[in-house]
């Protein structure tokens, strides 16, 4: 989530003195007496979830289905369409390829209902839409016994503005008549992917990738495993691949201005056009930040800064390494989960003036607790697939939240020691093969280690700061605030004990 974008409009304008003082009038506009005069509501009550659980299969095969849609809409570049994920009011040019919704149908034959997991090819989506697609869709939902949706971002750079934050400030860049285009998209793939569901297996592989990704901010921590789930229908037709793979999805770089998939497409295009299999793709912990390494970048950007064929190239490898699998393992038929909303700190005030001028579409809620008095709601989704452990996460979070390596107090922002950060999330499910997916039906933002979380003092979010080490914090600014990072561990915590409860009581 680009706030920063939000904020250089106004350091464009103001001088420091400016900035200090707009700072102090943002946070003080939604203190206990700003949510009085906007009439903000205290947050409602948030009904515990259970774990929807069957301990063994009732069926020996699964059931999938595939289906997509392109969400290139007509009219670009004559129609104003604007590039999500860098500068703001950068309007699309025109088309390198075309984006896609994809939709997956998944059933484990228990007579519970199938899931539908969908992942789009754009930056984001905010949760109030997620959950307005997810209602466009109720009716596909009842009529085919469909239990649970889940809508993903592939966090791609190079698609058009589903969030509001990259138009021409201070005037939201998100397109009504676009997002009803892809909603309507959206609904076509999966029904789709409903009428093209065959029986078979699910296999699940996975494979080291160690030279294709970087990480631009200590510590230097990510995940190079490629995880692939391969579903084999019985009668012998097209496979199905379902890959995650951490990195953002932004190797044409910020002097794009036109609309593409970015590598995602290219690796979708290869194992198709290698196997005759369709694929659906996801990101993992990106956060801090995980992207992918271009060779000859610098060359690239002095000839002019095209990076279509090298993105091309980095699709083209990363499908090479997904095909690569060998070793694989036949997942039981049972798909067991559960979703859980919980309320995060809405500290960035830069980020509530954008809800308040209506740039995004977000509800904030007045709680009296956090810095500002205001929270949000959000979601996150733990999937028990067979063996395969995923935690779907609505966010963009720092790897070392996921997975361990916190800096040391000598190495860390703040001088606070790793003490004080939350237990890893694959140490709360004492589970070493969890599989993190990112930008899950929300987008929150970036949420970082709260022992290196850096704020600007007299313009916090508005400006990045230099830390003591002289590294820059620029993640702080597109975040919702320092203490995300625990409530997600304490909600995920939640989970993984209502799971164990419900395990032990029904084993």
């Amino acid at each position: 989530m680009e706030i920063k974008d939000f904020a250089d409009k106004y350091k464009k304008e103001l001088s420091k003195k400016g900035l200090t003082a707009l700072s102090k009038c943002l946070r003080g506009a939604f203190s206990a007496t700003g949510k009085v005069m906007s009439g903000i509501k205290p947050p409602p009550e948030i009904l515990q979830s259970k774990f929807d659980y069957i301990a063994n299969p009732k069926s020996e095969s699964f059931t999938a289905g595939f289906g997509k849609a392109g969400i290139l809409p007509d009219g670009i570049p004559g129609k104003k369409y604007y590039i999500a994920g860098y500068g703001e009011n950068n309007p699309a040019q025109g088309v390198i390829d075309v984006p896609y919704a994809h939709a997956l149908w998944l059933d484990d034959n228990s007579g519970r209902g199938a899931v539908l997991l969908i992942s789009l090819d754009i930056v984001g989506m905010l949760n109030s839409d997620v959950n307005a697609l997810r209602a466009s869709l109720a009716d596909f939902a009842r009529a085919t016994d469909c239990r649970h949706i889940s809508i993903m971002a592939t966090h791609n750079h190079a698609g058009i503005d589903t969030m509001g934050i990259w138009g021409r400030l201070p005037f939201s860049g998100k397109s009504s008549e676009y997002m009803s285009f892809l909603f309507d998209r959206v609904k076509t793939a999966a029904i789709e992917a409903y009428k093209d569901r065959r029986d078979g297996d699910l296999m699940l592989g996975s494979i080291e990738v160690p030279d294709m990704q970087e990480d631009i901010r200590l510590p230097i921590v990510y995940s190079k495993t490629l995880t692939r789930v391969r579903f084999v229908p019985n009668d012998g037709s097209r496979d199905i691949y379902i890959v995650n793979f951490a990195s953002h999805s932004e190797s044409l770089q910020g002097c794009n201005s036109r609309v593409s998939a970015d590598f995602p497409g290219y690796m979708r295009d290869e194992i198709r056009e290698k196997t005759g299999a369709e694929t659906i793709y996801f990101v993992g912990a990106i956060g801090g930040m995980i992207s992918m390494l271009i060779e000859n970048e610098r060359e690239i950007r002095d000839s002019g800064g095209d990076f279509a064929e090298s993105t091309k190239n980095i699709g083209k490898k990363l499908a090479g390494y997904a095909l690569s699998i060998k070793d694989e393992k036949k997942l039981a038929p049972t798909i067991n989960f559960i979703r859980r909303e919980f309320f995060i700190e809405a500290d960035n005030s830069i980020l509530m003036l954008a809800k308040t001028a209506g740039i995004i579409k977000a509800k904030a809620y007045f709680d009296g607790a956090s810095s500002l008095g205001l929270s949000m709601k959000t979601e996150m989704t733990y999937f028990e697939i067979g063996d395969l452990h995923m935690l779907l996460l609505p966010c963009e979070i720092f790897p070392e939240l996921a997975y361990g390596g916190y800096l040391s107090a000598d190495e860390s922002a703040t001088g606070l020691g790793p003490e004080v950060n939350p237990k890893p999330l694959v140490e709360i499910a004492d589970d070493e093969g969890l599989v993190i997916f990112g930008v899950a039906n929300d987008e929150i933002g970036y949420v970082l280690p709260k022992n290196d979380f850096l704020l600007h003092p007299d313009t916090p979010y508005l400006e990045k700061i230099r830390d003591r080490h002289g590294r820059n914090h620029y993640e702080e600014t597109n975040s919702a605030g320092p203490n995300t990072a625990q409530t997600i561990a304490d909600t995920f915590e939640s989970i993984i004990k209502t799971v164990r409860e419900t395990k032990s009581f029904t084993n």
